[in-house]
């Protein structure tokens, strides 16, 4: 399917925290919205991208692009926002890029014009642990991602979804902002499609089979 839209209409999704997601149109944010629910991805996702569709006046035809956040983040909710964001541009006929979810509140902070010389954004990786990144003061990264004790983060300035947890202030912004990913599309690097997740899901396939039959000698003691 070809896009009906000359102008640049890109849909910004990014679930490595929350839920959100972001139109663009050409360059300037056209709506953004976000779903509270740090466990409600699947459910949430696609009634928010419509949500936002709507309000910035566009229909899934008008897209010319989608970037999404590829975290880093929890294995259950980047694998909802990647997969969905790579399904629509398969069905759409546009192209799909991804960006570390890091970036953008780096990216806001540098935009801003009161971010300092070295910052790092953090965001929640649950486990009593952080994901976070290091950055120079134009917003371009320049370690990292990490996930990490909240004491193991750098002393700087800090951003992010995630800085409260080191026990230091937020000083910068402290979201993922989807409608600026969507907006700054071209000015993010790419990350590629493949979730940041930085350690092992939660949840493996079982390497060999566990007998649920009783041990002989337990069997032998039950026929007793």
């Amino acid at each position: 399917m070809t896009p009906t839209s000359a102008t640049p209409v890109v849909l910004g999704i990014d679930t490595a925290t929350d839920v959100r997601a972001g139109v663009a149109r050409n360059g300037v944010v056209a709506s953004a919205g976000v779903v509270a629910d740090r466990r409600a991805h699947a459910e949430q996702l696609l009634p928010l991208v419509q949500r936002v569709l709507a309000q910035a006046d566009a229909k899934p035809a008008d897209l010319t692009g989608i970037v999404v956040g590829v975290g880093p983040g929890p294995f259950t909710g980047l694998r909802v926002g990647v997969a969905a964001a790579i399904t629509m541009a398969e069905a759409l006929g546009v192209p799909v890029t991804g960006v570390c979810s890091l970036d953008v509140v780096a990216l806001e902070w540098a935009t801003r014009g009161d971010a300092p010389a070295a910052f790092a954004v953090v965001a929640d990786a649950r486990r009593k642990e952080v994901y976070w990144a290091r950055y120079s003061g134009d917003g371009t990264r320049v370690d990292g991602p990490f996930v990490t004790a909240p004491s193991d983060v750098p002393d700087l300035p800090l951003a992010g979804p995630g800085a409260t947890l080191t026990g230091r202030e937020c000083v910068g912004p402290d979201a993922i902002d989807a409608g600026l990913m969507a907006a700054s599309a071209d000015r993010l690097a790419d990350a590629g499609l493949v979730p940041l997740y930085l350690r092992r899901p939660d949840a493996e396939v079982p390497t060999a089979r566990k007998s649920t039959l009783l041990q002989p000698r337990l069997a032998m003691m039950g026929n007793r």
